[in-house]
């Protein structure tokens, strides 16, 4: 069966090393297209769940894929979530075609597009309007003061603030919690002059047309793998919003060679790839 070619597939919050994943799902998924960029938006691997020893050979497999899928030829961004926070020590550093870091922004067809996990707006202690205004100063600086919220907290004992974990646990306010971060999300990507704004971490997934004063921006969400499997598929110069429990077809798509593919035999073959590269006269 056909593989569907993508210019870019996005995935976020999938929380492998957690009974909540929908990881055989994700593999079937993965396995039914064919991106030439795959971006993780953040909270792929959930290390906070780590000291329950729980990884299950499904969830292994999804790695597995992702790793393939990056021998192949498949460019793989991993961007870090709050949960990711092993693998932010590897912010800016790349092996092979998988490369990892805080946000990505890529210029396609003419247009911008600014992608970011979203925790870096968990900041409870100033208001979304104050986060915007420091949105515009620039990114970096937002992870700092965000860095300092969690310092805070720690030095007061106290866990850290998560806004997707608020969301699910006061239902009544989760709205205003949601509509608060889209604001400040849109209102920094406008402020940035961005055409599309491309975010996970609240697994809501969402696609919406923009329109102030200051601008315009095409806001997308993701959504998640724990209950809603959604992915942000983009092609033929357009952004399109996959929903696994619509398709039909995906299931029938899983790679049966997958199961016995060694992780470290793909991660070999990925370095081998890179040292051609490296190999390759300037110019070839």
């Amino acid at each position: 069966m056909k593989k569907r070619k993508l210019e870019i597939a996005v995935i976020s919050d999938v929380h492998l090393g957690t009974y909540d994943t929908y990881a055989d799902e994700l593999l079937a998924y993965l396995c039914s297209i064919q991106p030439k960029i795959l971006i993780l938006n953040g909270d792929i691997v959930d290390i906070w769940q780590f000291k329950k020893s729980y990884f299950p050979t499904s969830h292994l497999n999804v790695i597995k894929k992702i790793v393939s899928m990056a021998s192949k030829g498949t460019e793989v961004h991993y961007i870090m979530g709050n949960h990711d926070e092993a693998p932010k020590t590897l912010a800016n550093i790349s092996l092979g075609n998988i490369q990892f870091s805080r946000k990505l922004v890529l210029t396609l067809h003419g247009k911008k597009m600014w992608f970011f996990h979203g925790d870096v707006f968990d900041i409870p202690w100033i208001n979304g309007r104050w986060v915007a205004q420091f949105g515009s100063l620039g990114f970096g600086f937002l992870i700092t003061v965000n860095k300092l919220n969690n310092w805070i907290l720690k030095r007061l004992r106290k866990e850290k603030y998560s806004l997707s974990k608020k969301i699910k646990k006061d239902e009544k306010k989760s709205e205003r919690y949601i509509s608060n971060f889209e604001e400040t999300v849109i209102d920094v990507a406008i402020q940035n002059r961005y055409d599309y704004v491309i975010c996970g971490h609240i697994h809501k997934p969402k696609k919406e047309n923009i329109e102030k004063r200051g601008g315009r921006v095409t806001y997308l969400n993701s959504g998640d793998w724990v209950e809603n499997l959604t992915a942000l598929e983009y092609s033929l110069k357009r952004w399109k919003m996959y929903h696994y429990k619509n398709d039909k077809l995906s299931p029938f798509f899983m790679d049966e060679a997958l199961k016995e593919m060694n992780l470290n035999q793909l991660i070999a073959s990925i370095e081998l790839k890179e040292e051609q590269k490296r190999m390759l006269p300037p110019g070839a």
